[in-house]
């Protein structure tokens, strides 16, 4: 019985220590990886892009469905606000989206947020489009990004190409063509309730925000933009939040109409002192950082460059206020030059944008006070006398440390150094002298008179 005991323990024993094993390493392993642990409900990606549709935003949504197409996702949802972007950006992002095994949700929100332009483009692409009240999308009418006028058949191609990009994703999507045509095409706009109440709509759902997009979702079936049929199952799903990394947070920041103006204005000052005091290097590695910056940003915005011309005009009539008298006229034209550049820099209507006037005002302010006081300062060094060399022992006080003939020569002690000297009139030693002139290393001077006493 003992030994029949001990036999049969032993394979018990062993089942124990595996069991043990094994759920200690599902313990560990979930613990690491938080999707796992929650595989028992759907897992939802959800991000925010507050922000233009750039170059960054892009490679951010393009990396979060990455992410979610790697890991399995049931969703990634969007929540979009934008006043627009660059098209090639949003033709980046539409293409990821539309060949994305994970399904697409774009909710423009929270209340008071609109989708426009670049905006509008992504949201009827997307599986599933959602508003949240007190939104709108639309006019996404193209202009040309650098500020440059185009002619009206160059404008029409323009219009018609993105109009035709419009119309192919909402067909995919069974939205309304004709709507998304008129918003390329006429600039139009919608509420919520226009984009909803469409027929067909525009959008899927009208919801306050993400969880309450999700309980709507739940069970429906999503049809792709390839003709397969997705069944969404979003109740109780796990939501995992994505922002953007410290570099594409930095670059976002970057792209906007007030940074890149205050780093122009930084980048033109720093090479403006610079090139005024060669050697300083501090003001022109700085300067010419902020230009590089300032630059890249352009990039994403609809820079004016006539604005920018102005700017710069305006810095050169300050600089050359040094060089010409022109009793401030100079001066006033090159701060009403960058005033009114500075107002031209972005050329778009839309608010967002603009460069603040609250930001215009101190940047001309303490730009051109800088530059009218580096003027003085360099006017003023024209003015003052020399104090080293030849020239500046002219007009110098010194003492006869001989008797001078006229037209004979003798020795004069000024500046900290003796001179020789010749003189027209007789100077007895130790008289006080004048410089007056100085022919190769002999100086010619005069007694000074000596001061009047009044009565």
């Amino acid at each position: 019985m003992l030994q029949l005991t001990s036999v049969g323990s032993g394979p018990r024993r062993r089942a124990s220590v595996w069991a043990f094993v094994l759920s200690s390493a599902l313990l560990v392993a979930s613990s690491l990886n938080p999707l796992w642990s929650q595989s028992a409900r759907p897992v939802v990606y959800s991000a925010t892009v507050d922000a233009l549709i750039h170059p960054v935003s892009a490679e951010f949504m393009v990396d979060t469905m990455d992410r979610a197409d790697r890991a399995g996702a049931a969703l990634v949802v969007f929540t979009l606000r934008t006043p627009g972007g660059l098209l090639d950006s949003t033709h980046t992002i539409v293409s990821r989206m539309l060949s994305a095994k994970t399904p697409v949700a774009v909710f423009v929100g929270p209340s008071g947020s609109r989708a426009a332009s670049a905006g509008f483009l992504i949201t009827i692409a997307a599986d599933i489009a959602a508003m949240a009240p007190g939104t709108h999308i639309g006019a996404a009418h193209p202009v040309q990004g650098n500020g440059e006028k185009v002619d009206e058949t160059m404008a029409k191609k323009m219009a018609s190409d993105v109009a035709a990009s419009a119309r192919t994703w909402a067909t995919g999507r069974g939205r309304n063509v004709q709507l998304a045509d008129e918003a390329v095409r006429e600039s139009r706009s919608f509420t919520e309730n226009e984009a909803a109440n469409a027929s067909p709509p525009l959008i899927d759902f009208v919801v306050a925000d993400v969880p309450a997009l999700l309980a709507k979702l739940d069970g429906r079936t999503v049809r792709r933009f390839d003709g397969r049929t997705v069944v969404l199952h979003t109740a109780g799903a796990h939501v995992v939040g994505f922002e953007m990394n410290w570099r594409q947070r930095l670059l976002s920041a970057l792209a906007h109409p007030n940074i890149a103006y205050m780093l122009l204005s930084l980048g033109m000052l720093g090479l403006t002192i610079e090139l005024w005091n060669p050697g300083a290097i501090l003001p022109g590695v700085a300067g010419g950082l902020c230009l590089l910056l300032a630059f890249f940003t352009f990039q994403v915005l609809p820079v004016n460059y006539a604005g920018i011309l102005l700017i710069l005009f305006g810095v050169t009539l300050l600089i050359l206020e040094v060089k010409v008298t022109s009793h401030g006229v100079l001066s006033v034209g090159g701060i009403l030059s960058l005033l009114f550049g500075s107002m031209m820099l972005m050329d778009t209507p839309a608010p967002e944008l603009q460069v603040s006037l609250s930001v215009i005002l101190p940047v001309v302010g303490g730009l051109s006070a800088i530059l009218i006081l580096l003027v003085q300062l360099g006017l003023a060094s024209q003015r003052r006398r020399p104090t080293t060399g030849t020239a500046g022992v002219i007009g110098k006080l010194g003492r006869a440390l001989s008797a001078i003939a006229p037209g004979a020569a003798g020795r004069v002690a000024t500046h900290g150094e003796i001179w020789m000297a010749t003189a027209e009139e007789s100077i007895a030693e130790g008289d006080e002298v004048l410089v007056g002139g100085i022919e190769g290393l002999t100086l010619r001077v005069s007694r000074k008179a000596p001061t009047q006493s009044g009565r």
